[in-house]
């Protein structure tokens, strides 16, 4: 016997699993997002054909939030600090960048796309930098001062 019982939508829970799941296997977990749904405020430089993919591995991001609405973090873009805001029904799929495990998400009746929040309705925001970041720019430039004669090269030897 089959009861018509209304559930919630099953990708934030699959995402989060995923997510979980990639980085507890020390990969690098990716989302893929369709950056044209509305309210979604993504560095629209990077879009291509309409879709994005982010870098949400932990030492990539800043803040990272996974709830049954959105995905929102801090990343650094071109060397600016951005805030991410990621609605849960424009995120098209979650992979791990080193062997493309994880999952491409169906579409589900349960998801809706006006799941922003009232006062997004600006496009992306620069971030403001925390005291953290402003001490960890003075620490590197301490460190630089120190030695003002000699560039940093690499560190790979060229082998014929």
């Amino acid at each position: 016997m089959s009861v018509d019982v209304p559930m919630t939508a099953k990708r934030p829970y699959l995402l989060r699993s995923l997510y979980e799941w990639i980085v507890d296997n020390q990969l690098t977990p990716h989302i893929v997002v369709n950056a044209e749904v509305p309210h979604c405020k993504v560095p629209l430089q990077f879009v291509k054909e309409g879709q994005i993919i982010l870098n949400i591995a932990p030492a990539a991001v800043g803040a990272l939030q996974m709830t049954n609405s959105d995905v929102q973090f801090n990343a650094r873009f071109g060397g600016k600090s951005q805030q991410v805001y990621v609605p849960i029904a424009a995120v098209v799929a979650i992979y791990a960048r080193e062997n493309g495990a994880g999952t491409i998400f169906e579409e589900e009746s349960a998801l809706s796309y006006e799941q922003a929040p009232v006062e997004d309705t600006q496009p992306m925001a620069l971030v403001e930098e925390t005291e953290q970041d402003q001490d960890k720019k003075s620490v590197s430039t301490k460190k630089s001062a120190k030695k003002p004669g000699k560039a940093k090269g690499s560190h790979l030897k060229v082998v014929k």
